[in-house]
Parts: structure tokens; C-alpha cells; sequence
């Protein structure tokens, strides 16, 4: 194992947490069935969207049972989520505060403000999401030049000098030969992925990979082989029966093998095993897909993701995706890699050919941020994030590890999973914090497994050290006083200067 992957950390709760999370499911469960009950005999106001009665003899638009969960559980805990921000969504916002007459089936704004939101729960990881006249000049010149919006595709009328100054910049800074932008970041994913693979063809996917990856294996026709998260023993195991058995019925050899994985995991804060996928995929003749949303610019001694994290050639990843909606303060993605890919895709793929080509002042934002991340720009600001994010990450995991909680992940990556595995605590917990003026995101089932809900914090290099400060004193009051602290372990108050083998390791 690298350093990185024995620093990982994925604990087991007690089991009686895991007892009490069904639990409380299964009482949260049945009391929804009593409502539906209430609501059919008239004894509750049914809020839900239903048909009318001269509609009943049709084909049902609202399937009853299949929104149960948001009907019956969703609906109690509706307010942690949707807030509306009234200001930048920076390293502090401003919140619209909101109240709800129907127990969250509707809301009202109250008219007032709440000021001064430290924001735990963006993905601006450099803190380029800012408002600084002297930074962004650039952008405002570009607008008045270009305008908003280009309204054509990059292959009709769409394609503008300041998208080709991008893609050479953006192949330069991951050190490969050629890249392509898109206008999303999802449909970089969902879009380029059936241009790659179709019928015939394997993909093995990470069981944790993101829903845009997820959707575009789908798409492809191709056929879907999910190995387990992290683990080079499944994946090997599947690349040795695919190389060996070929398609399921005929036994040909596929076509082609794609393995999908992800950077940094953005539910569970681990780093990808590279180098080991990397000496897989050689030994199968398999290719590799890297989707590095969450690490490019967030990982590595000058932000060029988990290749420069491990110290692999890029040219070793077949194709690298990423986007510009985290680390650089924008919108969209890329594709990069050899030349032969990226022209292949400028004419196969349905986001390039059919989408309208990325904005003009987002495009100069994402050129912006490179360069002062390469230090184009003269200066060493972009240098001086990406070791104040790093700090600030194994700063905060250190504390939270210190007061007891269990997160999830590696040490390098900026997200922080911190488990919270009760309905009732995770509902509790996101409420408390917003009392303390703290903005954090709450994620339960079915976006994680049912005994792993968790409160995800994402740190930025705009976070001062007195932001963390104080939201690490808050989580530590909140921590005590709704029981989270489940962590069996014992940390050292000064983990860099412990002994790697002083720590417990997970394989």
C-alpha cells in the first residue's frame, strides 16, 4: 500500500448503532403507513399530488406506494435541504430564512436575512467561487467582448478563440496531448461514455462511482460489471474471468474493456488506488477512465489531481474527465488524453456535436483560476491554495478524529464524511448547525447505504483557520449533545508526528 491508501480510514459502528438506525427506520416506516391510512379514510389532509376522480378509470400518473418514502420520510426532513442563498456562496453566505405552515409541504419566506453562514458544504475547494473586482477583471473584459451566452454548438458557429486557449491549456496543465471541454460537467460523463464503448464491449465500474457515470455505462449498451469499491483483488478477479470466459453467451473476446473510477469519492472521501489500477489494467490490455470531478485542483503539490498525488504518467490513463464546477469556481468538464480520443469525440459525442458551446465569461473564469494555478499569471497565489486546502484538510480530520467522531477517507481529500447513521440524529444535527450559523449538508438513504447516513463537509482554501476553529467548537458541543462520537479509537493529539505504523490500518 502508498502512503495515501494506508491513511484511509473507513471504521465499523457499534452494532448497537446499526440496531437503532433500523430501528429507527422501521418506527418511521410504520408511522407512514398509519398516515396513508389516516389520508384514505379522510381523517388527514392528503398534500400529495393525486388524480382527480373522473381520472381514476386512466393509467395512474402517481404511483401511491413508489413515493412512500418521499411522502412519509422525506417530507418530515424537507427543510435541511433547497435553502435559498441570497449572496455569494462562498466561504460565508447569507441565508432566506423560511418557515413551513403544513409541516414542510409548503414554505414561506419570513423576510428576514440570516448573515454570516460559514459554508462547510461546497465544493469550492480552491475559493475561486469569489467576488473580487481585481481577479475577476478578466472575466468582466471577456464579457463585454464575447457576451453571455454563444447560443450555437462549438461544430456550427459556437466555436470562440478563448475555447481552443482553454483546451491547450487545460492538455498542458494535465500534461497530455489534447482535451476537449463540455458545457456540464453530468453530461461529460453521460454523454462521452456511450461514445466509447456500445454492445459487445465490458465496463467495470466501482460500486461508489457517481450517477453520471452510472448513467452513461447505461446509455452505452455496453455490458455492466461493478466491482467492489476500492478493492484490486474484485477487480482483478473480474478483468481475469473477462479476459479469460470473453461475452457471456457466444465467448468472444469483448471488444473492449473499460474500467471507471473515480479520483476522490465524493460520499466517502477515499482516494482512488491508482498506481495498482494502473498495473491492472496494463497486465489485461483493459483501458482506464478517470473521472477526477472531485481531485483535480483539490489534490497534489500543484492541484493536478491524483496522477501528480501518486506520481503516475498521466499518459498511463486512457481517458481523463474532469470539471470545473469545484476547484475552479465555474461550470462543465473536459475529456483529455491522447489526440486520436479527444478528435474522435469532437465528431462522435453527443454533448459536443449537439450542446451549446460553454459561456464565454465561464470559460475566461476556468483560464483564469489554470493559469494562476500553473503561476501563468505572475504570481504564487494559486501555489498558496492548494497547500492552504491541504492544510486545512488534515487539519479538520485530525480534530474530528481527536474528538471521536468516525469519518470516512483519506487524509489528502477535502471531503469529509462524518457518520451520523440515525434518521433522527442526521435531521437533529443539520438543524442544530444552521442554529449555530453553520451550512453543512445531511445525506441519508437512498443516496447512502441505509446505516450510513452522514454529514459531508467539504473545506476550501478560503476557509480560515478561525472559520474551522469555530465550526470545529460547534461540532464538538453538537457531538456531545446528540450522542454522535461512536469512534472506538484512539488519535494522537499530533498525528504527523506519529509513526505510520502507529496507525490502525483498513486493507
Amino acid at each position: 500500500f502508498s502512503r495515501q491508501n494506508r491513511q484511509e480510514s473507513f471504521e465499523q459502528a457499534p452494532m448497537y448503532v446499526a440496531v437503532m438506525t433500523y430501528l429507527g427506520y422501521g418506527i418511521v416506516t410504520l408511522f407512514g403507513y398509519v398516515r396513508d391510512f389516516l389520508r384514505a379514510v379522510g381523517l388527514e389532509k392528503c398534500h400529495v399530488a393525486q388524480e382527480r376522480d373522473e381520472q381514476k378509470d386512466f393509467v395512474p400518473l402517481y404511483q401511491d406506494f413508489e413515493n412512500f418514502y418521499t411522502r412519509n420520510l422525506y417530507m418530515r426532513v424537507r427543510d435541511n435541504w433547497n435553502r435559498p442563498i441570497c449572496s455569494l456562496p462562498g466561504p460565508v453566505f447569507d441565508l432566506m430564512e423560511r418557515v413551513s405552515d403544513d409541516y414542510n409541504w409548503t414554505f414561506r419566506l419570513t423576510g428576514r436575512t440570516i448573515h454570516n453562514v460559514i459554508n462547510v458544504g461546497s465544493y469550492n475547494y480552491l475559493g475561486f467561487a469569489e467576488n473580487n473586482a481585481d481577479f475577476l477583471k478578466t472575466v468582466a473584459d471577456t464579457t463585454c467582448q464575447f457576451g453571455v451566452g454563444v447560443c450555437s454548438t462549438r461544430q456550427e458557429m459556437g466555436n470562440l478563440s478563448i475555447h481552443e486557449e482553454l483546451e491547450k491549456l487545460v492538455a498542458n496543465f494535465l500534461g497530455v496531448e489534447s482535451s476537449m471541454t463540455f458545457g456540464m460537467g453530468f453530461a461529460t460523463n453521460s454523454m462521452n461514455i456511450p461514445a466509447l464503448v456500445g454492445k459487445g464491449c465490458l465496463i467495470l465500474s466501482d460500486e461508489l462511482n457517481h450517477t453520471s457515470l452510472i448513467l452513461g455505462a447505461r446509455l452505452s449498451g455496453a455490458t455492466i460489471r461493478v466491482f467492489k469499491h476500492n478493492n484490486m483483488h474484485s477487480l482483478e478477479k473480474m478483468l481475469r474471468e473477462a479476459v479469460c470466459s470473453g461475452q457471456t453467451r457466444t465467448h468472444r473476446p469483448w471488444k473492449k474493456i473499460l474500467i471507471i473510477v473515480e479520483g476522490i469519492y465524493s460520499m466517502e472521501g477515499s482516494v482512488v488506488r491508482l498506481p495498482e489500477i494502473i498495473a491492472l489494467k496494463k497486465k489485461y490490455k483493459a483501458y482506464l477512465y478517470l473521472d477526477e470531478a472531485h481531485s483535480i485542483g483539490a489534490v497534489g503539490p500543484s492541484g493536478r489531481g491524483v496522477t501528480e498525488l501518486f506520481d503516475v504518467d498521466p499518459t498511463d490513463v486512457d481517458v481523463m474527465m474532469g470539471t470545473f464546477t469545484k476547484s475552479f469556481g465555474a461550470s462543465g468538464g473536459y475529456i483529455a488524453g491522447k489526440k486520436e480520443l479527444v478528435d474522435y469525440l469532437r465528431s462522435h459525442s453527443h454533448s459536443a456535436v449537439y450542446a451549446s458551446a460553454m459561456s464565454p465569461p465561464v470559460t475566461e473564469q476556468i483560464i483564469r483560476a489554470l493559469k494562476c494555478l500553473m503561476g501563468k499569471d505572475g504570481s504564487t497565489e494559486g501555489i498558496r491554495r492548494i497547500r492552504q486546502l491541504a492544510e486545512n484538510s488534515r487539519y479538520f480530520r485530525a480534530r474530528l478524529k481527536e474528538m471521536g467522531f468516525i469519518i470516512y477517507g483519506s487524509d489528502d481529500s477535502p471531503v469529509v464524511p462524518i457518520l451520523l447513521y440515525m434518521p433522527g440524529k442526521v435531521v437533529a444535527f443539520a438543524r442544530e448547525m444552521l442554529d449555530r450559523r453553520i451550512g453543512v449538508v445531511v445525506v441519508g438513504f437512498p443516496a447512502t447505504p441505509i446505516t450510513e447516513a452522514r454529514a459531508r463537509f467539504c473545506l476550501s482554501a478560503a476557509h480560515t483557520r478561525d472559520m474551522l476553529n469555530q465550526v470545529l467548537h460547534h461540532l464538538n458541543e453538537v457531538g456531545d449533545r446528540l450522542c454522535l462520537k461512536f469512534s472506538r479509537r484512539k488519535y494522537s493529539s499530533w498525528p504527523d508526528l506519529c509513526e505510520e505504523t502507529d496507525f490502525e490500518l483498513d486493507s
